[in-house]
């Protein structure tokens, strides 16, 4: 499998200002970068992202992978992204197939204001098949833990969304971005990678990956549920909650969605079988 020349066009993450606190003092903090990245794809204007500029050209691949636009990361030949130009070039293998078609409806999400599926991807959830992953408490519980001491923008800065990606409980990779949704799609862009590398294809690609769990820091919409789906993950965990949309599709894949999870507190909102309780574990601390 031939894999994309990318880039490495890492932006800086964070801007050091100063600001004026409340007793009228001049104080310096960092604050998270967004700046704009059009993609273009065989000199065709594609979208414009708002990003942090963490992994660019994975976000890019992600994107193009989540939209469904291309079908295999060996459709793509390259990913260059120029940060002077705010502009990634993505040149395919053999161009998209009904490209007008394929782009003219868009519906609009709630990613943070920025996100955008196109409508023919909304239309194929029903074909995404899960594995038959399954997650206990105490690894619910270590996600959390592994989430809440990482050293993240987040920490620094403020004003970002987190994912990670796990097998079972262990950490696969990390993104964070000032959208949850290009978070997400970064990370598609990582595993496509790595799927690749190792031959091994999964996903909305092939056969399901066992045992990937996906963490976000945001709430659970539709978009997130699809997209997770897509990646071949059937547990998906937030801190935050899940819209009704989100909570239809869910039920409608049966993926296990996971929302509240802070500290030993969650709510599992559907497929609660993939779920294994051990009570005892939040028992012991009440002791």
């Amino acid at each position: 499998m031939a894999l994309p020349i990318l880039t490495n066009a890492q932006a800086p993450l964070t801007e050091a200002i100063t600001v004026v606190n409340e007793h009228g003092e001049i104080q310096s903090l960092n604050i998270p970068a967004e700046r704009a990245l059009t993609v273009y794809v065989d000199k065709q204007e594609l979208v414009t992202l708002m990003t942090l500029g963490a992994r660019p050209e994975q976000l890019v691949l992600g994107y193009l992978r989540n939209q469904r636009l291309v079908d295999g990361v060996d459709d793509v030949a390259s990913v260059t992204v120029d940060w002077e130009v705010g502009a990634a070039a993505v040149h395919t293998r053999g161009g998209i197939a009904r490209w007008q078609e394929r782009t003219a409806r868009r519906v609009v999400t709630t990613g943070c204001g920025q996100g955008s599926m196109f409508a023919e991807l909304m239309e194929q959830t029903d074909a995404l098949q899960l594995p038959s992953t399954c997650i206990t408490q105490s690894e619910l519980y270590s996600i959390v833990n592994q989430i809440r001491l990482m050293d993240s923008v987040y920490k620094q800065a403020g004003s970002v969304h987190g994912c990670g990606l796990f097998q079972q409980d262990r950490l696969l990779t990390f993104v964070e971005d000032v959208g949850r949704h290009n978070a997400i799609d970064t990370i598609a862009g990582w595993q496509w990678l790595q799927e690749a590398q190792t031959l091994r294809p999964v996903g909305s690609t092939g056969a399901p990956t066992q045992g990937h769990v996906f963490y976000t820091t945001g709430r659970m919409t539709s978009e997130m549920v699809i997209k997770a789906a897509q990646m071949g993950v059937a547990v998906l965990i937030s801190r935050s909650g899940i819209t009704h949309m989100g909570l239809t599709i869910a039920r409608q894949l049966g993926l296990c969605t996971i929302g509240r999870a802070t500290n030993r507190r969650f709510l599992c909102f559907s497929a609660p079988e993939r779920l294994q309780l051990q009570p005892e574990l939040f028992l012991a601390l009440q002791a």
